[in-house]
Parts: structure tokens; sequence; C-alpha cells
């Protein structure tokens, strides 16, 4: 088994942003947000990640996913010797102290890295939101990068679990925001998350410096050059590429699961 490497190690400090002031009153508070492939978790992660209040984590499940799995994606040995491997670790660190001194902290998490060989009961020591993208979207750019996808490669069932585990104990439907929303109204719909989770929304959410971040996982190089470019959200653009016809019994799958989140939704009045 590769080299585990101290907690403290595998997310380096990000810098203070000062857009705005901190609230002196805040309660601390650690947002798991749940995503999966081929959706904008970077670009959302950017925006919560400049905030003054915010500390950010990338994926960090991601070295267990990968020794778990032994799937060849790009980096997988380096990320399994930079980041922590032990899943067990990794919760005492997501559920302890926000690092930093700062009063948030925000967990960009893959649903699907959530494998069955890892307990559940950690998460009701997190708040819990989600992150969802219309299937044949998120279908078509993720053939891309895997040509034959399975329903837990694209993390719509963890997600529904996770929702319905958070939904069943805390009486509470969690927050889902859809990547479309976001898109079309970054100020709109982030404003509606903020309020959700009962924090103040902050300008500095919309607008980021370009460039790489400290805070970004060791696989950034292959996967991160296009958020690395932007500033913003950018403009939401339909995609309407077909999805093959063996993957059309997937994208029915994928179609049901993701209605029953996007039916929860935040929305505007």
């Amino acid at each position: 088994m590769a080299r585990a490497v101290a907690i403290i190690d595998l997310m380096p400090l990000c810098p203070l942003t000062l857009h705005n002031k901190i609230p002196m009153a805040q309660q601390l508070l650690s947002i798991a947000m749940w995503s999966g492939p081929r959706n904008i978790s970077t670009a959302l992660m950017r925006a919560w990640g400049n905030r003054p209040d915010t500390f950010v984590c990338d994926e960090p499940f991601y070295a267990h996913y990968l020794l778990q799995t032994q799937l060849p994606h790009p980096g997988a040995e380096e990320i399994i010797r930079h980041q922590e491997n032990d899943w067990r670790k990794v919760v005492a660190w997501l559920t302890g102290p926000v690092p930093e001194g700062k009063t948030i902290f925000y967990q960009k998490h893959m649903a699907h890295h959530l494998l069955p060989n890892m307990g559940r009961d950690w998460l009701d020591a997190v708040t819990n939101c989600f992150l969802i993208r219309q299937p044949r979207e998120m279908l078509t750019s993720l053939l891309h990068f895997l040509p034959q996808p399975t329903l837990a490669d694209t993390g719509l069932p963890q997600q529904l679990e996770i929702f319905r585990q958070v939904k069943e104990r805390t009486g509470r439907t969690p927050p889902i925001i859809d990547a479309r929303d976001v898109l079309k109204n970054p100020r709109g719909t982030l404003g509606l998350l903020c309020d959700a989770l009962k924090v103040p929304f902050m300008e500095a959410m919309l607008s980021w410096p370009p460039g790489p971040r400290k805070t970004d996982g060791v696989w950034a190089k292959y996967w991160y050059a296009a958020v690395e470019k932007t500033t913003s959200f950018q403009p939401y653009k339909p995609k309407d590429d077909p999805v093959p016809l063996p993957l059309k019994g997937l994208l029915g799958q994928c179609e049901d699961l993701y209605h029953q989140l996007y039916q929860h939704r935040l929305q505007g009045t």
C-alpha cells in the first residue's frame, strides 16, 4: 500500500482574499458539496475559495478511490502517494476544526468517490449539499474521458443515496443546485444556496483571479487547464451532442435519478 502522508499536508493553505470582511458572529460550518463528474464543481470551488471566511479542499477521497478501484486515471500513482488514502483519517480531518481559523470549510466531493466500503455516519457531522447537471450534457462530456461509463461512474446513485440519508436523518431537504441554473444566474443561485446554508452571500463569489491554487489537487495539471483560465462562471451554452445508441439505456437510468434530485433544487420565487 502506498505510504500515507499526514492529513495536514494534503491540502496546502490558501491565500486570504480581502474582497469582504468576515462577519464576526458567523457560526462555524463544514459544507460537503457532492457533485458528479463533468460538472462545474471546480468553478464552484473557486467561488467559495475566493471568500475570505472559507477554506476549501479538493476531492479529499480521490486517493482512496483510486487505491481501491485501481482505475488508470491520469496521475493515479502520484495522487495515491501525495494524498491521504485512509478514508477514516480523511473523515477525521473533514469533521474536525475548520482549517486556518476560517469559519467555513468548503469540501468539494465527487459522489462516486464514496465507495461502499466507506462509512456514512460522518455525514451527520457536515452540512451536505448537491450539485447536479443534466444527464445528456454530463454523459456526452464524460464519454471523452470514459468511453464505457457505468451508472456508478456518473455519481448519480451515490448523490441520491446521500440525499435520502440526510433528508431522513435531519427531517429537512438538503440544498441542491443545478449547474445550468448557476451558469444562467450565478448571483441568484449562489444567493439561494447561501440563504439555505444561513451564511451571507458575498460578491467575491462571482469572480476570482485566474491561475492555479495551492488547494487544487495534484491532478489539476491533467484536468484544470480550462478553469485556470477563467475569472468567473462562464455563460450557459446548451450542449446537444447525441448520446450513442448503446448508452441510451444508461441515459434513461441517469435521467430518472437526476429528476428525483432536480425536483428539489433551489429555485427563486
